[in-house]
């Protein structure tokens, strides 16, 4: 979440004293005596909100809210204003200011509405970085979501397996996306102008596979859950492989495909030349930072499919949202905005009803299942990475019953 607060004032007192009660409530306060000052902090990239006095040598407030908009329309301006400064103030409201304040004004007051500006900036933020990532070009970056570093090794590792047209496994939990990766992978071959055709691998027999298989001709086939194939299909499919007709088996299973062949309910020789191209997809919870951004996409989405306007998705929502495990993934935070959109938000309302300790335990948890997941299980790498001692990281984990030998890959 961005912290940054540009404060804009002439009077030093005033600009010591607001700037203390920034920082108490963990803002990063950038101060400035005059506009000429403050000038070069807005830009369209600024991650924050401007406060600033309204009657200042030279270039008073409203030159420097006029500078703003100029420079970044949706960029949050509030104006601090004395008694006799009220209707000039609303009159900038007109004009674009996001809100102002009477001076002296209670802490309380001006946190809260520092609190709204800087939730709508980092909407603003998010929604630009996503615009700018859907522009890089390829379909990893448009349709694979999320900002943070395990979504990059994600687009990465497709952008690697892609144009090598050998066989790949796709896994990850239930509702993460599989058949959408395997779609991307087979957009980014060089079979892409060929069909992409895709069936649930449980009741297909090895006759109907046969016959995917010339429909799919210079194309690609997705079997969903392959684990779910039976014996002569498997064989079928590995016959496929082994005299490479002309398309390529794209592969997906949120079950451990090495223990079924450990236990000879899957075919070992099929299992290890789909696994020489694995692409794995973390969960939610191994990534709790790609939530809002992934959320937001989808509110987007689907009231763009309802043809109404897209609410706004304020912090403590986003906080409640990040505050659950959701074990559904991506599948069920889509369901969850949609009825977001519809005014139906059962699960963002459950937890928004918790205390805020609960919710902090949510989210710590998620934190820490995210740390191990990116380094592979090792405890004492994502203790590290989360600046922990090894014995609270410990503790820690013992307290939310987390091992982390679930997270080796």
């Amino acid at each position: 979440m961005i912290r940054k607060v540009l404060l804009v004032d002439d009077d030093a007192a005033v600009r010591e004293a607001l700037s203390q009660t920034l920082e108490l409530a963990e803002y990063e306060a950038v101060t400035a005596g005059s506009f000429v000052a403050a000038k070069d902090h807005i830009t369209p990239r600024f991650e924050g909100v401007i406060v600033s006095d309204i009657r200042m040598p030279g270039r008073d407030g409203f030159h420097l809210l006029n500078y703003a908009r100029e420079t970044d329309p949706e960029l949050p301006v509030i104006l601090l204003t004395g008694e006799g400064d009220i209707p000039m103030a609303v009159k900038a409201m007109g004009d674009g200011a996001f809100d102002f304040l009477e001076k002296p004004c209670a802490a309380a007051d001006l946190l809260a509405v520092i609190g709204r500006g800087i939730g709508a900036r980092a909407q603003v933020l998010e929604t630009r970085a996503l615009k700018r990532q859907l522009e890089r070009g390829d379909p990893a970056a448009r349709l694979l979501f999320g900002s943070s570093p395990q979504s990059e090794a994600l687009r990465e590792r497709v952008r690697t397996v892609a144009p090598t047209l050998a066989e790949v496994l796709v896994t990850g939990p239930a509702g993460s996306g599989i058949s959408k990766v395997a779609e991307v992978i087979h957009l980014m071959s060089p079979r892409a102008q060929g069909p992409f055709l895709k069936r649930p691998a449980a009741g297909l027999d090895a006759a109907e596979f046969t016959r995917l298989c010339k429909d799919a001709a210079e194309g690609s086939v997705f079997l969903d859950e392959v684990s779910a194939l039976s014996q002569a299909t498997q064989y079928a499919a590995l016959e496929q492989i082994e005299q490479g007709r002309g398309v390529r088996l794209l592969a997906g299973t949120t079950a451990d495909l090495a223990a079924l062949v450990e236990q000879e309910r899957f075919n070992a020789d099929l299992f290890y030349r789909l696994e020489g191209m694995r692409v794995r997809i973390p969960s939610l919870a191994e990534r709790p930072e790609d939530i809002p951004v992934i959320f937001r996409h989808y509110v987007v989405q689907a009231a763009e499919q309802a043809g109404i306007p897209v609410p706004e998705v304020t912090p403590d929502l986003l906080a409640a949202l990040m505050a659950q495990s959701w074990p559904g993934n991506a599948r069920s935070l889509m369901s969850a905005a949609m009825r977001f959109v519809l005014g139906m938000p059962e699960e963002v309302a459950e937890a928004a009803e918790l205390g805020l300790s609960e919710q902090m335990a949510r989210v710590e948890r998620s934190l820490l299942i995210a740390a191990l997941g990116r380094h592979n299980g090792h405890a004492s790498e994502a203790a590290q990475a989360l600046k922990l001692p090894r014995k609270t990281f410990y503790d820690k984990l013992a307290r939310y019953g987390i091992k982390p030998e679930t997270y080796r890959r």
